[in-house]
């Protein structure tokens, strides 16, 4: 673990300086009388990663027994948790380098089931103590001295045979230097990017921000003055004015101070009588969260991780009336998650800053907007369900047609409803944005003033032509930059393009590819590097960002995708 300014750590680094003073003082003294003298080196802590910072770095744990949580933890961020299970006493170790006829002191904070600390190899005695267990963190101490010819020992740590889990902290091995030297301190963290404003009210205003490596914390400040702290990457500043501009910003902390602020950016207050105002980050991602069970990971929108930042509800059902739509929680399926904590986690999202909208239609949707009428019933309808639920808008993913003049209308009416707070996606196939006079392209250029993003499906394609007129095949790089192309160059805003592609191998029938090929895209298009064969004539830096089908699937593959691309998205210029 990382220290506090007070810890010993800090003052083993102190003392060679004051030895050292002292050793120039003896010797002049002793240098008189013909005597010589040296002065004795600084103790140290010769532990590695004495604090699992790092992970398991160093650290070896039998049977895979070991993990590392965030809580609770002794010290910094992270601590060992390593559950004993069968004939197997969870035993994590580590070689430690020491100097031969040394003594050191052994010790680490401990928690939860019975702990064991010990030392072996010593090439004298070796030692251990151990506690029966504690709900607090314990200290554990004791020492050794080692042989004429030992130069390295084990250290370890153990529960006991069908005993709970143990916790295990900030080890140290103090004595001479063995050789490793203490490891250093830590360094001043850099500023956190990624700065964004999301959901405001009247008096308060959510952020989030990238994570820094080695903050332990964040400090959060209104214009310029400290407003809150955070531990993670997100806080909201409340006891603020409606209709008030502000400007914020952030910095990293850690043991060793704190980093410069983040770039400012600037957030209003909403104005007295209006609920939440969410807005669309500049880069976003879209999750589509499953309301059926179809295998995936069944998750409640609580689930869904703050990588994305448009949750897309899948899907809106079709009623007796053409065009109307409406929603029925899928209780039963999603393993008893109520209509009430549904709506209850939707306002949570949107107070992190993020948009839930409602997505029509889906591989087996059968909604038809092809009238006059019908366009007035969807309209009405999708409007009723965002007042009803709170949706900050809807998804048009009609994959079984879609007629241009009547879609618009229905959109054009929704707008007016709405207003200009509404979020409007489209995930068209790629079949659909081959040419601008298709019916879904058609669509996107009509409502092109209040269209948020089209996320073009990527996947179960084939091959398709792209903007140079080659054809290319799904699953490339290529594949995804020279169909972006054709949207990028035919009309729509680099703002209203996203990536579509599916979460694993299990979320569509083919067309995957591994998150560093999407984050390859995505640098080629916004900045021209990582591209594959086809390079854009131009960059197009405001690329919306790109979006999966699902956020189940995402989680079924243990959230690779949204881990990989979320801060990648966020990232770009």
């Amino acid at each position: 673990m990382e220290r506090s300014a007070g810890s010993s750590r800090r003052r083993h680094r102190s003392r060679p300086v004051l030895g050292g003073t002292i050793a120039v003082v003896a010797a002049a003294a002793l240098t008189v009388t013909g005597l010589v003298s040296t002065a004795q080196a600084a103790d140290v802590n010769n532990a590695r990663n004495a604090g699992f910072e790092s992970g398991l770095a160093n650290w070896t744990c039998a049977g895979n027994s070991g993990a590392i949580v965030s809580s609770p933890v002794h010290g910094g961020t992270s601590a060992l948790k390593a559950t004993p299970a069968g004939q197997d006493n969870a035993k994590c170790s580590q070689a430690v380098k020491v100097k031969p006829n040394s003594t050191y002191t052994l010790s680490s904070w401990v928690q939860g089931g019975y702990a064991y600390l010990g030392v072996s190899g010593t090439g004298t005695t070796d030692v251990s103590t151990w506690s029966p267990g504690s709900t607090t963190w314990t200290k554990l101490s004791t020492s050794f001295k080692t042989g004429a010819n030992t130069t390295s020992v084990t250290v370890y740590t153990h529960g006991w045979y069908g005993q709970a889990a143990y916790l295990a902290d900030d080890f140290e091995v103090t004595g001479p230097d063995g050789g490793g030297g203490e490891e250093p301190g830590p360094v001043i963290p850099a500023a956190p990017g990624g700065l964004a404003a999301g959901a405001t009210t009247t008096s308060s205003v959510a952020l989030s921000w990238n994570a820094v490596s080695g903050a332990s914390g964040y400090k959060v400040y209104r214009d310029g003055v400290q407003a809150t702290t955070s531990t993670g990457t997100s806080a909201t500043v409340t006891g603020l004015t409606a209709d008030t501009a502000y400007q914020f910003s952030v910095s990293a902390t850690n043991a060793a101070g704190e980093s410069v602020k983040s770039a400012a950016v600037s957030a209003r207050t909403a104005k007295n009588g209006t609920g939440p105002v969410t807005t669309v980050p500049k880069h976003a991602v879209t999750g589509y969260w499953q309301n059926f069970n179809n295998g995936a990971a069944v998750q409640k929108l609580s689930d869904v991780p703050a990588d994305y930042d448009i949750i897309a509800v899948s899907f809106a059902d079709a009623t007796a009336t053409q065009g109307a739509v409406t929603f029925n929680l899928d209780t039963a399926g999603l393993n008893g998650y109520t209509d009430a904590q549904f709506r209850s986690d939707i306002k949570a999202k949107q107070a992190a800053g993020k948009n839930v909208i409602i997505s029509i239609g889906g591989e087996l949707g059968t909604v038809r907007v092809d009238s006059d009428a019908s366009a007035t019933a969807f309209s009405n309808s999708v409007y009723a369900l965002m007042q009803d639920y709170g949706f900050n808008g809807v998804d048009i993913d009609l994959e079984n047609g879609l007629n241009a003049t009547y879609m618009t209308k229905a959109l054009r009416q929704l707008s007016a409803k709405a207003g200009s707070g509404l979020v409007i996606t489209m995930a068209p196939q790629t079949i659909d944005m081959q040419s601008t006079s298709g019916e879904y392209f058609k669509t996107a250029l009509n409502v092109k003033d209040i269209l948020t993003v089209v996320n073009m499906q990527y996947y179960n394609s084939g091959s398709m032509l792209g903007c140079d007129g080659k054809v290319y095949s799904q699953g490339s790089v290529d594949f995804l930059t020279a169909l972006a192309c054709i949207q990028l160059e035919g009309g729509l805003d680099p703002s209203q393009v996203g990536i579509g592609v599916p979460a694993s191998t299990r979320g569509a029938g083919s067309g995957y590819v591994s998150p560093s090929i999407v984050n390859a895209a995505l640098d080629c298009l916004a900045k021209g590097t990582n591209c594959g064969s086809f390079k854009p004539s131009r960059t197009y830096p405001s690329l919306r960002g790109a979006m999966t089908w699902s956020t189940n699937w995402d989680a079924t593959a243990g959230f690779a995708w949204s881990k990989a691309v979320g801060p990648h998205v966020r990232s770009l210029p």
